[in-house]
């Protein structure tokens, strides 16, 4: 009797190479972050980043986003180290996907692309798995051509032409049938959601907002004492979460929703609108922001630009800066000594610019249960103003 072979039939960790451009006036350490932020999208994806390529242009390449050069050195390291997937950090036209992959001849992927990835297995609830598969559809749809290349080497002969051009008519028409089929789908479970809310009378509406990954999850666990899945990736939450939180005699809800980062696909942002209803018909928001980030202030002005999209950026508002635990000074990051956390004292952070440029202003540890007392302090005593200034006979609170 033979030996007995085994095979390995564990799923290999697909191995990436990023792509980006240094536009002029862009500062390295700007590029470096928007790339450190892209290797972060792919480790959520389940990827491994192997090298970053970076070049300085004035715009990015019609034809091939970067130069010829460049992608002549890619292509080289591609093949010596059999690497799996390319990805670019912003979005590819359909002819620069086409003559990339063409050069490559690996999985080409753009910042989009990755993003919806994540977002399609991470949705749970049939509206988020409705909304994925429409901005999915719609990022598909100008790039139908490439999906039909092996065609273009049967050129003349008779008949050889036609079929193909039939084929990608078809699939356009079936693509647009299914994307008007979502959005049908999508107003149905949006009139669903509106009853419900219409349901939560009486009650003051708390919203958490933020960049993605700052411990939003986490905060909303803390305070209505639930478990909602929190962890460090990217969009670990994807669904809005509501929940009914009691502090001392006030109940109010609270709700948690997706996070925000930079150069969001725009037809994302579209199919997400509904999700982010919450946001929009909140009474309160409680703005997270991840203080032990180095670009804090840059989340800021992406989430304060993302409420002012939605038509929220003058609701009232609680600025929560989190993690302050993590918290290192920007000149022990200048002298590159990360490790040393110069960590601020309480009175140290409220007397800050942060405090000062944003009031109310709370300094929190999520994770270690810092400074929760005065959180949730100043949240009932919002909520309670804003309670019987709407409801003046509620017997609740008297």
């Amino acid at each position: 009797m033979g030996k007995q072979k085994f095979y390995d039939t564990a799923l290999k960790q697909e191995r990436a190479v990023l792509v980006g451009v240094i536009r002029p006036g862009e500062k390295p350490e700007e590029t470096k972050e928007y790339l450190d932020e892209l290797a972060f999208l792919v480790d959520t994806a389940g990827g491994a980043v192997e090298t970053v390529f970076t070049q300085k242009m004035l715009k990015p390449d019609r034809a091939t986003f970067v130069g010829t050069g460049k992608l002549e050195e890619i292509k080289g390291y591609v093949q010596s180290e059999e690497i799996d997937m390319v990805v670019f950090d912003d979005e590819l036209s359909p002819s620069q996907l086409r003559n990339i992959e063409r050069e490559l001849q690996v999985k080409i992927l753009d910042r989009s692309n990755l993003i919806l990835d994540i977002f399609a297995g991470r949705a749970q609830t049939a509206q988020a798995k409705t909304q994925v598969e429409l901005a999915q559809l719609q990022y598909l749809l100008p790039r139908l051509t490439r999906l039909w290349t092996h065609l273009e080497r049967q050129k003349g002969g008779i008949g050889m032409r036609g079929p193909g051009e039939t084929q990608i008519e078809s699939d356009r028409r079936m693509i647009l049938d299914k994307i008007s089929l979502l959005k049908d789908r999508l107003k149905h479970i949006d009139r669903q959601n509106e009853t419900q809310r219409k349901n939560r009378v009486q009650l003051i509406r708390v919203a958490l907002v933020g960049y993605t990954n700052v411990g939003k999850s986490t905060i909303m666990n803390m305070l209505a004492k639930s478990e909602v899945f929190a962890e460090n990736k990217l969009f670990a939450t994807l669904d809005t979460t509501v929940r009914k939180v009691v502090i001392e005699n006030l109940p109010f809800l609270l709700s948690d929703t997706v996070g925000f980062i930079r150069k969001l696909p725009h037809h994302l942002v579209e199919c997400f609108k509904s999700t982010l209803d919450e946001v929009r018909e909140a009474d309160i928001l409680i703005h997270v922001v991840d203080v032990s980030h180095p670009n804090f202030e840059d989340q800021i002005n992406v989430v304060n630009e993302t409420l002012k999209d939605l038509g929220a950026r003058d609701k009232p508002t609680i600025m929560v800066f989190n993690k302050i635990d993590a918290y290192v000074s920007p000149e022990a990051r200048e002298e590159h000594h990360e490790d040393e956390k110069v960590t601020l004292t309480l009175a140290e952070f409220k007397n800050s610019w942060m405090a000062q440029h944003n009031a109310p202003a709370l300094f929190i540890s999520a994770l270690h249960k810092e400074n929760l007392e005065e959180f949730r302090q100043l949240l009932y005593d919002m909520v309670k103003g804003l309670h019987t200034q709407r409801y003046p006979y509620d017997k609740l609170l008297f």
